[in-house]
């Protein structure tokens, strides 16, 4: 090696020298040493070499590739734009879908506060009317009953206790009975073996055109009284001849007597008919007062006025005033 001690041949081994400096002392090159600094410039060289082909390689692969790529998103532009269209309407119709959810669950919420309300605004009318109903004298009235119906309602005897026939009420405070009302009732009575129901409504608009014209009638078996909370205690003093003769007789009674059922009818019918003559009358006199206070009003301040040649236009009677008074 350039690097190892050798004998000098001109010291005669009287010291050392290396070997490049004994090469060089004789004018010799070391051919090794020139081979070796050849070789490591050589791979040096071709290190370099093959690192600019590298980074040319390299350089050339990412060209490609971006032109490759830029050849596929041109190829694809079309089916890329409609799929970015298609996922933009995806997602305008999740959000819409999450939109109406919520939405729909908030409505949900309000429902539910509804229905709540109004079942508590309908315990409140059946118990309204218990309470009502037991201030009638001689009516007895049950608690409020489970199911099948809301109360039982029926007539006392002079020691107080209830007497046949029984009666199902079934409180209705709707826009407008419904056909399916009355085969829930008419189901309940038969459940609880009564032979006479009442439906009663909140007020008279509620009730059907059928069922103001047909007020008590038959249907599968029972005997059915369609009323309003206004009518029953008269309706009740109206069938309580009829509840009578059901209880010494049998509930077949009135079956047994079909006319006097049509006759019943008929007289819930002309009740009916009075009652709204008489409320006609009733607003009638209450106008016919009011015009009457009107008029005496002016009298009394034509009578504290001085006296005039010719009476005022205000204190002139109209024929049509009159004619309305005495209307």
């Amino acid at each position: 090696m350039p690097t190892d001690a050798i004998e000098c041949p001109l010291c005669l081994g009287e010291g050392e020298l290396k070997r490049t400096e004994v090469l060089d002392r004789l004018g010799v090159k070391d051919l090794a040493r020139v081979a070796q600094l050849s070789a490591e410039e050589a791979f040096r060289l071709l290190l370099g070499k093959h690192k600019d082909d590298q980074q040319s390689v390299w350089l050339r692969f990412e060209t490609e590739l971006a032109k490759r790529m830029a050849e596929i998103r041109d190829r694809h532009k079309d089916e890329l734009h409609a799929t970015q269209s298609e996922r933009d309407n995806l997602t305008r119709r999740v959000e819409d879908c999450l939109r109406e959810v919520a939405q729909l669950r908030e409505r949900n919420q309000e429902l539910e506060a509804e229905m709540s309300k109004v079942s508590r605004i309908g315990k409140r009318e059946e118990m309204d009317f218990a309470d009502e109903a037991r201030t009638w004298a001689g009516v007895s009235v049950s608690e409020k009953l489970p199911r099948n119906g809301d109360f039982i309602v029926a007539y006392r005897d002079p020691s107080g206790a209830s007497v046949e026939p029984r009666m199902l009420v079934d409180n209705k405070d709707k826009a407008a009975v419904t056909e399916s009302d009355i085969a829930k009732l008419v189901r309940d009575a038969k459940e609880r073996s009564l032979s006479v129901a009442v439906l009663v409504a909140r007020r008279e608009e509620q009730l059907r055109q059928i069922d103001r014209e047909c007020r008590w009638g038959k249907k599968d078996g029972v005997w059915i009284l369609r009323t309003t909370r206004q009518w029953l205690p008269r309706d009740l003093e109206v069938l309580k001849p009829l509840l009578e003769r059901m209880r010494t007789e049998g509930p077949d009674f009135l079956q047994r007597n079909a006319a006097l059922a049509e006759e019943v009818r008929r007289t819930f019918a002309d009740i009916d008919a009075i009652e709204k003559e008489l409320g006609k009358a009733s607003k009638a006199i209450q106008s016919v007062s009011g015009l009457v206070a009107k008029y005496k009003g002016r009298l009394e301040r034509l009578c504290e006025s001085p006296v005039q040649n010719k009476p005022s236009r205000s204190a002139t009677v109209s024929s049509n005033d009159l004619q309305s008074a005495g209307a």
